[in-house]
């Protein structure tokens, strides 16, 4: 999924109807695997983001800043007579969020124009469960082409969580995600009872707990940096993308982790969601000074 964000700096998030008096504004793209594909260029890597937007002026800006960062935006479709995704955030000042994000219902979720003959060339997939028909297609294509098809498992319809996460050899949860569809708010169950269902690795992040996931029948963890967070927006698809791309160079899965680890730390320390995302150097250096 790809958006335009308008993020609203507040003291704190209100939790009665209200009104509140933002102290910064920032508009930048957003949207998961879209947030993911700048990550992944932003680390060195080539990104190709397929997804769908109206052809209104929203969707042309959202293309311009993938545009912008390097990622390949060529494998859009643009429908008529629907409103580009968009969301309005606000985050506090401990670094936490609220988003409040609308897509279009006349989004055609038609998936069979997928450019999926492209997929064997790729060195790993990523999708997200904003779009489950365009997700599952991708999925397969990377399971067929013997490359990494991670599913970044936020939440979503449970069914159709399930059914992707079926067809992905690296899911990695959000913890609201995990808990939604295991039915348990403690992670480590969670996986378990996932995994009995799911074939593939599954794991989930856990923000500052850093990253758990089931290697066998035994529970892995890698812990996060310590930071002080300031901005959280984007940081779970920062740590996808950088996850992803890890895969695609052949690095084993608690390698991928680490660096995942650090790229979604850098992003927390830096405000404005996927305008924070690091780069290889900045990863690097992190993963180099032993606060891993």
């Amino acid at each position: 999924m790809s958006a335009l964000d308008a993020i609203y700096r507040v003291p704190a998030i209100p939790a009665t109807p209200t009104k509140v008096l933002a102290t910064a504004f920032t508009e930048c793209g957003g949207g998961m695997a879209a947030n993911a594909s700048v990550a992944i260029a932003r680390l060195g890597g080539q990104a190709c983001y397929w997804g769908r937007v109206g052809t209104d002026v929203l969707g042309t800006r959202i293309l311009d800043q993938l545009s912008s960062e390097g990622v390949d935006v060529t494998g859009v479709r643009r429908i008529p007579d629907c409103v580009s995704p968009s969301a309005a955030i606000l985050v506090d000042d401990a670094g936490e969020r609220l988003v409040c994000a609308y897509n279009d219902p006349n989004l055609d979720p038609d998936a069979s124009w997928l450019p999926l003959d492209q997929v064997p060339g790729f060195d790993a997939v990523l999708a997200d469960v904003r779009w489950p028909a365009g997700a599952a297609a991708a999925l397969d294509a990377a399971s067929s082409a013997d490359i990494p098809a991670v599913l970044d498992g936020d939440i979503g319809p449970r069914d159709a969580l399930l059914d992707l996460a079926r067809r992905a050899t690296h899911v990695v949860f959000s913890e609201p995600g995990l808990a939604h569809v295991a039915g348990t708010t403690l992670p480590g169950e969670g996986l378990a009872r996932i995994a009995r269902s799911v074939p593939g690795m599954v794991g989930v992040t856990l923000g500052a707990a850093g990253f758990l996931w089931r290697d066998g029948d035994q529970e892995r963890r890698l812990p996060a940096p310590r930071i002080v967070a300031v901005d959280t927006l984007a940081a779970g698809d920062i740590w996808h993308g950088a996850f992803t791309l890890a895969l695609g160079e052949r690095r084993t899965i608690a390698d991928a982790a680490r660096f995942a680890n650090a790229a979604g730390a850098i992003k927390c320390t830096r405000p404005g969601g996927r305008l924070g995302a690091p780069t290889r150097t900045e990863v690097t250096a992190l993963l180099s000074s032993g606060k891993l």
